[in-house]
């Protein structure tokens, strides 16, 4: 698991969050949020999202689809922004984000089956491929056994835009055979005190 704690912190920290996403260091940040609260988006072939700190604002990673349904094997995943404050306008990642922060390098390794790597931490892959009733999903090992990733939130208590106070990073995963919803909590991924 300690893979998927720093391809978080990574994505986090190339995020390109506004400069006023952070307070000063040691600063108590004082908007924050309920992961429980924020909006989930509501679009079609959603495979995960990932939202944090101080704002409602999530990156989508969509099953990409050709013109007939199905699945481009090229560019299966298409990875964009909700700005939810701004009225839940959808914007493209921009180059920097998708290159050095949300992109995915995407590997066909079967017969419908894909390696998602981060581009911000190559070693810790993730799979696209169909589950038991024939819907992609994107799965993770979570306590030596896949899950479906559903949602990531991270929690950010001040520092700075390079080095935000990271108090925990939160992984909602799906059983593959049960359905039931799992909460993985990663507290101070960082290693800070």
């Amino acid at each position: 698991m300690m893979s998927m704690k720093k391809l978080f912190i990574i994505i986090l920290l190339l995020s390109g969050t506004p400069r006023l996403a952070f307070a000063e260091k040691n600063e108590r940040v004082k908007q924050t949020v309920s992961p429980d609260t924020l909006p989930v988006p509501n679009i079609p072939n959603l495979l995960f999202y990932i939202q944090r700190d101080p704002n409602a604002n999530t990156i989508c990673y969509q099953l990409n689809l050709d013109k007939k349904g199905n699945i481009d094997v090229k560019n299966p995943v298409h990875a964009f922004w909700i700005r939810y404050p701004e009225g839940g306008i959808v914007k493209e990642l921009s180059f920097v984000q998708n290159k050095f922060a949300y992109g995915l390098k995407v590997t066909k390794i079967g017969e419908d089956e894909f390696e998602l790597k981060s581009v911000a931490l190559i070693d810790s892959p993730m799979y696209l491929k169909k589950d038991n009733k024939n819907k992609y999903q994107v799965f993770i090992l979570v306590n030596q056994k896949q899950h479906v990733l559903k949602r990531v939130f991270v929690r950010i208590n001040g520092g700075s835009k390079l080095s935000p106070n990271v108090l925990y990073v939160e992984l909602k995963v799906m059983d593959p055979v049960t359905g039931r919803l799992l909460t993985e909590r990663i507290n101070n991924p960082g290693g800070k005190s």
